[in-house]
């Protein structure tokens, strides 16, 4: 786990932002969840046989003998709040949630065991299109932040009936190379043959590489659908390749899937993924109920953003408060008060310790403000305060203390 220093918090803030206000422009509201769950959720929705829930949680019993887990992902938990609170059935909502996450994983460049994630999800849309939205979202999302150096892979993984055919025709041929699995494919073969598909093994690439594709046991309504998707993503001129191995590492997806990654951060490709989860609902006890959603790290959307020469704007005071000499700290405080309650989201950094006017002027300049407010006796006797600009050549001007929160409004616009 790892904490996040002021030079880089800035980065975080600035992204977080920018994606926040992209999902609530396509209409997505704010939900808050719990970051502690019963365990009982997590195994259910994710699914027992997985990496997550076999080796990675945060798992507990609190005083009571009850088995809880910090939440290793967001969906299942805005799913169970759905539930829980009355907001599914008939309904339709489009939320985004954000915050830490915990998986216990080997930490390596981008991964750490607390992590944070961007989760949106789309509860009670059954149709292609929410699910093109939400992967044009991602695409706009992209283009704002100036990154380039990533791609989309795409893929369906049909209803529950087309994929027991293909787990049919996988059992069959990993059964038939057996001897050329690793042990946990041996143990996934009879209890979730579609994990082996996502081995990270590298000694495995061949074997998976030669298993048979879930686009040939589509359903006629699945492939339609993915036909749909396709179609919306193509009108949009959103480029993507099919993946026909891409089966993502959770349990409960079902039709759409999709991830974009990157080229840029090592072995840590995947920024953004998601998909339908069409039958989560109805297996932690609800109606059914069609959903899809995506999740994204933004440890690893920092380090993309950086990769690709990204840089967030400095965050920064407009005015900093230099004054000197007897009488002046004390109007200084009350100044910046005046100033932040008349000046519509100015940014107001008063000098503190005293120092020298030319020390004060250093940090002023180190403070990246616009302006250096500058009171000293004589300006203070008179009414009035030096307005010196710090980023331009522009001549240091004289205002007065009653014009100086009018003079800053037109200054900063």
């Amino acid at each position: 786990m790892n904490d996040i220093l002021p030079d880089v918090s800035g980065t975080w803030r600035y992204l977080e932002s920018a994606v926040r206000e992209i999902v609530q422009a396509y209409g997505y509201s704010e939900i808050r969840v719990p970051l502690l769950e019963y365990t009982e959720l997590f195994r259910r929705s994710i699914g027992e046989v997985t990496d997550i829930v076999e080796k990675e949680m945060y798992t507990f019993l609190d005083r009571n003998g009850e088995s809880l887990t910090l939440r290793p992902e967001a969906t299942a938990s805005v799913v169970r709040a759905g539930m829980t609170n009355g907001l599914l059935h008939n309904q339709r909502h489009k939320l985004w949630t954000a915050g830490p996450m915990f998986r216990y994983e080997k930490p390596q460049k981008g991964r750490y065991r607390q992590f944070h994630q961007f989760d949106v999800e789309a509860l009670g849309y059954e149709g292609p299109d929410v699910d093109a939205e939400l992967i044009i979202m991602n695409a706009r999302m992209w283009r704002r932040l100036g990154i380039s150096r990533i791609r989309l892979e795409i893929n369906s993984l049909g209803v529950p009936a087309s994929r027991s055919k293909y787990r049919e025709a996988l059992v069959e041929y990993f059964t038939g190379v057996k001897s050329q699995l690793d042990e946990d494919s041996i143990r996934r073969l009879e209890q979730n043959p579609l994990r082996i598909l996502d081995s990270k093994n590298p000694e495995m690439q061949a074997v998976v590489e030669a298993a048979p594709v879930m686009l040939d046991y589509l359903d006629d309504e699945s492939a339609a659908h993915f036909e749909g998707l396709r179609a919306l993503l193509d009108a949009a001129g959103v480029e993507y390749t099919v993946n026909p191995r891409l089966v993502r590492g959770l349990d409960y997806y079902s039709r759409t899937v999709f991830e974009w990654v990157t080229d840029a951060l090592g072995s840590q490709g995947a920024v953004c993924s998601g998909g339908r989860y069409d039958g989560l609902v109805e297996k932690l006890g609800g109606r059914p109920t069609p959903a899809v959603g995506w999740a994204m790290g933004i440890e690893r959307l920092v380090a993309l953003f950086a990769a690709c020469g990204g840089e967030a704007p400095p965050l920064a005071a407009d005015v900093y408060i230099a004054a000197v000499g007897d009488g002046t700290e004390r109007r200084a405080f009350a100044l910046a008060e005046e100033l932040r309650d008349k000046v519509a989201d100015i940014r107001v950094e008063v000098n503190m310790g005293g120092g020298s006017f030319k020390s004060q002027m250093k940090r002023a300049d180190k403070s990246n403000a616009e302006y250096a407010l500058i009171l000293g006796e004589q300006e203070l006797a008179a009414g009035r305060i030096g307005v010196k600009p710090l980023r331009s050549d522009d001549e240091q001007a004289s205002v007065a203390l009653d014009d100086l929160a009018a003079t800053l409004e037109a200054k900063l616009k």
